[in-house]
């Protein structure tokens, strides 16, 4: 997948084996001058391009439609797979019915009538997707298995323990458990496409003994209820798209922002708040705790607050907390949340470095700010923690909101706004900026030390580890050779803001 659009790579395919080649979306459509490769796009050998390479080798040549993940395609061609697949046992035809089960839930019922119990089918999040009628005789595990729509934590754990879990997506037969106490018999057979295991359907007697030969229909069911439950998983992942669209809309103001709200469910006075957690940029070599952290804490949020909202991007995760999902009705009830998933962080191997910053409680049409204010509050955080290590103090805590963060935010604030106005200036100054940042930026960290230790000598040489004079010979430089004067108190402002501004943050 991903191939280029030429001859070359559809031949090459077909001496492979594929049966078809899919092509990345590249705006325009492979036909006319660009397919045969005589136009100035084509790229096939010769004069043949890839639709008349596809004729010759018998390859099925698809497109991925613009705006379609790879993740989706894939997704949707092991769909069409399975559907071809699916249903091939001696005991289909009994199973369809007068025609092919439309749903998980018709496919329950009719599993049900023949193996003499109970049908429940389950996702391999061990989700409730579809149930035949309970009768008078159920057990109560089941009962409550259908009421919460999953299966309990302590029974998944009781499950593991056993090791019928590992049992169930390793093993490719029906697995019987005996009766156990007010435990009736149970059949269970994970439900696969090729080698990645779908779901699970759980047959139990209720009432009565189950059929003779019902694992035999059981076997039967997974084979037809595989391309229902990758539609179902197809379905979930469209659903999720459009989600992640309205989120990805709100936080960075886009679009219509009440439609995005009402996308996600939300009303338009609802209480919400924006979490980024951001992790060091570049992990260390070797060192996969940071790359680890941000996933933890999406799954950390994902099993205990569902209704949060997830956005990945890169370095940055988003965490989009409603009234809903978090008792999002003050900013303490959010600086709670925010300190749970920094204990969770904390308790990793190796302490990865991820800073955790609180955006205010806003309304969805406002989620923007509230995005833009944890962004904030995270580089405040980070550079807090360089400046305290410079100075050799503790590391202070890697989760703030906007009062924690202090003045720093308003100073970030300050110097995002001042940016455009220093960089089309002129002058010594930032001709001595400039100059230096070329020659590798020594007198530039000099003058942020300095100024960081408040004029102190001695304090800015030890955080920089050199000799005072060698401090001092630097300052030297920058009145002898560039005319700045460092003792006037406009030219030191200008100084400590330029300064500021040419030092990336966390540096």
């Amino acid at each position: 997948m991903g191939a280029a659009p030429d001859a070359d790579t559809v031949r090459e395919a077909a001496r492979r084996g594929a049966c078809a080649v899919v092509l990345g979306y590249t705006g325009a459509e492979v036909t006319g001058p660009e397919a045969t490769g005589t136009g100035p796009g084509g790229t096939g050998s010769g004069a043949t391009g890839p639709v008349e390479a596809a004729r010759e080798t018998g390859v099925a040549l698809l497109a991925r439609a613009e705006g379609t993940g790879w993740a989706e395609a894939a997704a949707l061609l092991r769909s069409a797979l399975t559907y071809v697949r699916a249903g091939r046992a001696d005991d289909a035809e009994a199973l369809r019915g007068p025609e092919t089960a439309p749903s998980l839930a018709v496919l329950a019922a009719r599993v049900a009538a023949y193996v003499r119990g109970s049908i429940t089918i389950e996702d391999t999040r061990l989700r409730v997707l579809a149930h035949s009628a309970t009768g008078p005789g159920a057990d109560p595990l089941r009962r409550t298995v259908i009421l919460g729509g999953r299966v309990p934590d302590w029974r998944v754990a009781e499950l593991r323990r056993s090791g019928l879990l590992r049992a169930l997506w390793t093993s490719e037969d029906v697995i019987h458990r005996p009766a156990d106490g007010d435990n009736p018999e149970r059949l269970v057979v994970a439900v696969r496409s090729g080698r990645e295991v779908l779901g699970s359907i759980w047959a139990a007697a209720d009432g009565a003994a189950l059929a003779p030969d019902a694992a035999r229909y059981l076997r039967t069911a997974a084979g037809l209820a595989a391309p229902l439950l990758v539609r179902e998983r197809l379905s979930e992942s469209g659903t999720a798209h459009r989600r992640e669209a309205a989120l990805r809309g709100l936080l960075h103001g886009l679009g219509d922002r009440r439609t995005h709200a009402w996308s996600l469910g939300l009303s338009p006075d609802a209480p919400c708040a924006v979490v980024v957690a951001e992790r060091r940029p570049r992990p260390r070599p070797g060192d996969r705790a940071d790359d680890r952290a941000l996933d933890v804490l999406a799954l950390e949020v994902s099993a205990h607050r569902p209704g949060t909202g997830i956005l990945r991007d890169g370095d940055r995760l988003a965490l989009f907390l409603t009234g809903d999902a978090a008792a999002v009705d003050h900013a303490g009830a959010v600086l709670g949340v925010v300190r749970e998933l920094d204990a969770v962080v904390s308790s990793l191997p190796g302490a990865p470095a991820v800073w955790l910053g609180v955006g205010p409680v806003v309304t969805p049409d406002r989620a923007d700010l509230s995005y833009g204010r944890a962004g904030l509050v995270v580089r405040a955080l980070r550079e807090r923690e360089t400046r305290a290590s410079a100075a050799g103090r503790p590391r202070p805590p890697r989760y703030a909101d906007a009062a924690g963060a202090g003045a720093a935010l308003e100073v970030l604030r300050i110097l995002d706004a001042a940016r455009p106005v220093w960089e089309s200036g002129g002058g010594p100054v930032h001709d001595l900026i400039r100059t230096d940042l070329a020659a590798g930026g020594e007198l530039v960290r000099t003058l942020g030390a300095y100024f960081d230790a408040g004029g102190d000598v001695p304090e800015a040489a030890r955080r920089l580890v050199v000799h005072a004079n060698t401090l001092r010979y630097r300052l030297g430089r920058v009145r002898e050779r560039y005319g700045v004067d460092l003792d006037d108190p406009d030219t030191r402002l200008l100084l400590t803001l330029a300064a500021r501004l040419a030092t990336p943050e966390g540096s």
